[in-house]
């Protein structure tokens, strides 16, 4: 009887034992799961400072931050409103505000605006549109352009054709890249206007997107674009081609894919527009396939090497605009700005796994309207730009690392204190 009694106390005290153990997993795992670090971030509300002039922006559809950590912006003139701009209506002005601020705007760190220049000049095809800047490691200012001019006539409805199928291939005029010296003097053009043959041409671009040049090699990396359906390769100091590809590694074509569809297979080639082409430090480089939703990542010879998909039922715009890279020495996580969904996400890059996001539609500081670009400075603070009727420019202030207690983290406004 007292053998018995021991057995049962001894089975008892496992069992509370193991219930104590199974306990301590549990609450293990629950501080795992709710320790999931990445990147905090704030809104400055009160960056940059007011233009002079009476200068307002337009679509702003570039960001680049230079080695000095100032930050550089593009903007479209011709896309303001006519009572945007009533001081230069024609023949008198109508009003003492506004003017259209020059194209290119470069700010410091306080928000003060230290150069701005652009527009047509001599030797140079300043685009219809432009779309896009970088400033390379050189300190040299790069921008390309999606403008298409005057558009090939469709059928005419009446011919019973629909629409979509009776509609001639979209011309783009701006099938060039433009590069200057930071207080805008013209250095070199690579293409030429109304020239392109296709994504296959080597001497044309067709709605080039974005660009970024690697410092080991000297070379530049063009996403190509809005017309074409490639990323293309030439030096950065002669201009000369070096080689392009498609999705996935392979030859591009410029077959329509038709509207893209979340239940069908991942299209085998890029859609327009491969909108930005970013080059990491470990020599990797990411490309938004934006209508795909997709990033497609490769070596820099052009082989494949993974790609992942970013809300998938993002029609539309699609939802792969842009990306930047942390500023730790690996680069441990990625930016993406999503301009359909209005928000940025923070991606884990060695697992593509989103982390968190944060942003929400809407016109106060923190919300987009069509985020559009975005870059990073050596502070890990974070710049993205809007275009259509977003117009601006805004910042994003690294606070350190923290918890994830929300998926979608909506607007990030000051804390108090």
């Amino acid at each position: 009887m007292r053998r018995e009694v021991r057995i049962g106390l001894g089975f008892v005290a496992a069992i509370v034992v193991l219930g104590a153990g199974s306990m301590f997993v549990d609450r293990h795992a629950t501080v795992s799961a709710a320790t999931v670090m990445a990147p905090r971030f704030e809104v400055d509300p009160m960056w940059p400072k007011p233009l002079p002039n009476h200068w307002v922006i337009g679509m702003t559809i570039g960001v680049s931050v230079d080695a000095k950590d100032n930050v550089w912006i593009i903007h479209r003139q011709g896309s303001l409103e006519p009572k945007e701009v009533y001081q230069i209506a024609k023949p008198t002005p109508a009003a003492e505000c506004c003017t259209p601020a020059p194209p290119i705007l470069s700010f410091d760190q306080a928000g003060n605006l230290v150069k701005s220049w652009g527009g047509p000049g001599a030797g140079y095809d300043w685009p219809d549109s432009n779309h896009g800047i970088t400033v390379d490691y050189k300190g040299n200012v790069w921008i390309g352009g999606n403008g298409r001019g005057p558009q090939p006539t469709p059928v005419a409805a009446e011919t019973g054709v629909t629409a979509e199928a009776s509609t001639v291939t979209a011309k783009f005029k701006d099938n060039e890249i433009l590069k200057f010296t930071q207080d805008g003097k013209f250095l070199m053009q690579i293409g030429k206007p109304d020239q392109s043959k296709g994504s296959n041409d080597l001497a044309n671009l067709k709605g080039p997107a974005k660009l970024t040049i690697d410092p080991k090699t000297n070379e530049l990396y063009v996403a190509d674009g809005y017309g074409n359906h490639r990323v293309i390769v030439f030096d950065a100091d002669s201009g000369k081609y070096k080689r392009h590809w498609g999705a996935y590694g392979k030859t591009p074509d410029d077959k329509d894919q038709g509207p893209y569809n979340p239940e069908a297979p991942p299209a085998p080639q890029f859609r327009n527009p491969v909108h930005c082409a970013e080059l990491s430090n470990d020599g990797l480089l990411y490309v938004c396939d934006r209508s795909n939703d997709r990033i497609q990542v490769f070596k820099p010879d052009g082989t494949f090497v993974k790609e992942v998909i970013i809300a998938k039922n993002t029609r539309g715009d699609g939802s792969v605009w842009d990306i930047a890279f942390s500023k730790d020495p690996q680069q441990k996580y990625i930016y993406l700005c999503d301009g359909s969904n209005e928000k940025i996400y923070v991606i884990q890059r060695d697992t593509m796994e989103i982390l968190t996001s944060f942003g929400d539609g809407g016109r106060q500081p923190g919300e987009f309207y069509a985020v559009h670009g975005i870059a990073t400075d050596s502070k890990g603070n974070i710049y993205t730009t809007e275009t259509y009727h977003g117009q601006r420019v805004q910042k994003f202030v690294y606070k350190g690392m923290a918890p994830v207690v929300k998926k979608d983290q909506g607007v990030v406004w000051p804390k108090k204190g």
